[in-house]
């Protein structure tokens, strides 16, 4: 029987068929108290759900649903190191990454002496390159690092870079490049010298195609504009499940770091992925991240499901997606250096939950992860939250923000901060007819003009959005903040009896372009490929 059809799952129906269209005006205005008791902390982090369309009694039958879903038991066998990730018979063993002792999972199948070697390893290489020890092939300290990777190569470690920025080095810079597009290292390369540069290449196959053509390209620039005879190897390091192709590409031994097989590459930053970032804030910064992390998960792992914060988090999601019928979420930082909040969290959500099959094979039955999406809260209330205040669509957001900023000006965290609680609370409230009226009435506007207006100045509000506010972003704060998300999605795919660490929709695409590429170089490939396909290859092929 899947999720779908427990009785659980039919209990939270009737409950959401009673509940109706029930405004969060009457919810507050029944519950004073509602502030308190709909909100938990964790440490530096207050996570307020009181706004949610939801009450006690809902998240006491979603509590249910997920001891139904054994959410109790899931959270165990992916502790306890069993082959959770069924269709790649493999554990999920990313938790370990953060720890600082073992045995674990257990001491028959330790991986924490690879994992703190490798930790060990990582700080030793980020030091020497922090303290300019670490030099080109001419002689000249590396002054800019640039991580070449995609996916969750690039956008974990990229993502806190941009987070902890107010922690890096001040001298010695850290660039991410992922893209194919040449627009993205060609005019990067340009602003940098090439005595001075090094290139981290983090492919865990060391094959991966958009990672790869990078790599050589900036292999080529080195040859270019060092000779054909310098040591290139001065000027790269690696991470890899496969050692033999990083050196064959020109990476010393030395300079290569591990990923396992039990790592996904979108919870990945914790381990040598996350090399560049550490270069970037340092060995301590980066173990305090660790850390924050690491409380989250004896957290997650500890805590009863009605206190346990990625638990609740997780439900909410799945009474807002499968019971409201939200099919999209918002992720809104207040906060600058959180601005690639919502692309980590795109592929994090997206590719572990955007699934319709489940874990035995069998259709869900029912939606999973909504489309996740967002910007910067700030940015945004000047494009976007027109449609969500007026535009007639549940879009459920999270808000996240900072009670203390990285850099502070006067007056600017107050005013960041107002405008970040007035939207949630304008969305959860709205502004109803008579109050419209009310307030232009006060302005002394003409009743004709008032008739006229009054349509377009009424906000329905009851958008559900939670927030997340941070005492200030602190490595160990940023930590239990991601560590935080990935449980939350653990725990909703769980629920959806799914396997939330595959991705064979990301392997399609793979295999799909490696068959398109050589027809650029051969036409005749082209006949084996669909009729629009071969349109579009044969209109690349026209003289410009």
């Amino acid at each position: 029987m899947t999720n779908t059809a427990s009785h659980a799952w039919a209990a939270l129906a009737a409950h959401h068929r009673e509940f109706g269209e029930k405004h969060l005006r009457d919810l507050f205005r029944d519950d004073p108290d509602r502030a308190a008791s709909l909100s938990l902390s964790f440490e530096d982090i207050l996570f307020d759900f009181s706004k949610q369309r939801l009450t006690q009694g809902t998240l006491d039958l979603l509590v249910g649903l997920a001891e139904a879903a054994s959410v109790p038991e899931a959270i165990r066998r992916m502790f306890d190191g069993e082959r959770i990730n069924t269709t790649e018979k493999r554990s999920v063993l990313h938790v370990a990454l953060r720890r600082f002792s073992g045995p674990f999972p257990d001491a028959r199948t330790d991986v924490m002496p690879d994992v703190l070697a490798t930790r060990g390893r990582m700080a030793k290489f980020a030091e020497q390159l922090r303290a300019g020890k670490s030099q080109g092939a001419h002689g000249m300290a590396i002054h800019d690092v640039v991580n070449i990777g995609i996916g969750g190569s690039d956008l974990g470690p990229k993502m806190v870079s941009q987070a902890l920025r107010a922690l890096a080095h001040p001298t010695l810079k850290v660039h991410y490049v992922s893209n194919l597009d040449g627009a993205q290292l060609a005019p990067l390369l340009q602003t940098l010298d090439p005595r001075t540069t090094l290139f981290i290449v983090v492919s865990k196959t060391f094959t991966t195609q958009e990672t790869m053509l990078n790599a050589e390209t900036a292999r080529q620039w080195l040859r270019a504009n060092l000779g054909g005879e310098v040591d290139l190897a001065r000027h790269f390091a690696a991470v890899s499940s496969r050692p033999e192709r990083a050196a064959a590409f020109g990476v010393g031994p030395e300079r290569v770091f591990p990923i396992w097989d039990w790592v996904g590459g979108r919870y990945s930053l914790w381990s040598a992925v996350g090399l560049a970032l550490m270069i970037a804030i340092g060995p301590h910064a980066f173990d305090e991240l660790l850390r924050g992390a690491e409380r989250m998960d004896e957290h997650f792992r500890a805590t009863p499901l009605a206190r346990n914060l990625p638990v609740v988090m997780g439900l909410i999601g799945v009474w807002n997606t499968n019971f409201l019928g939200a099919a999209t979420h918002a992720v809104l930082p207040y906060n600058e250096s959180l601005k690639y909040l919502p692309s980590f969290l795109q592929q994090l959500e997206m590719e572990s939950n955007g699934k319709s099959v489940g874990s035995a094979g069998d259709p869900v039955g029912s939606a999973t992860c909504p489309i996740v999406w967002g910007e910067l809260g700030n940015n945004g209330q000047h494009a976007f939250f027109q449609l969500l205040h007026q535009g007639g669509r549940l879009v459920p957001c999270d808000f996240i923000a900072s009670v203390r900023s990285d850099y502070p000006l006067p007056g600017h965290q107050e005013a960041l901060l107002s405008n970040c609680f007035a939207q949630t609370s304008a969305l959860a409230f709205g502004k109803t007819a008579e109050e419209v009226r009310e307030s232009m009435e006060r302005e002394n506007v003409a009743p004709e003009e008032i008739a006229g207006l009054l349509p377009h100045r009424v906000f329905a509000g009851n958008q559900p959005s939670s927030t997340l506010l941070l005492k200030s972003l602190s490595p160990a704060t940023v930590g239990a903040l991601i560590a935080l998300y990935e449980h939350k999605v653990f725990v909703q795919g769980a629920i959806w009896g799914i396997n939330s660490f595959d991705q064979w929709g990301v392997e399609l695409g793979k295999a799909m372009a490696s068959r398109i590429l050589p027809a650029f170089a051969d036409p005749s490939l082209a006949s084996a490929l669909d009729a629009s396909t071969r349109a579009l290859l044969a209109y690349c092929r026209r003289p410009s």
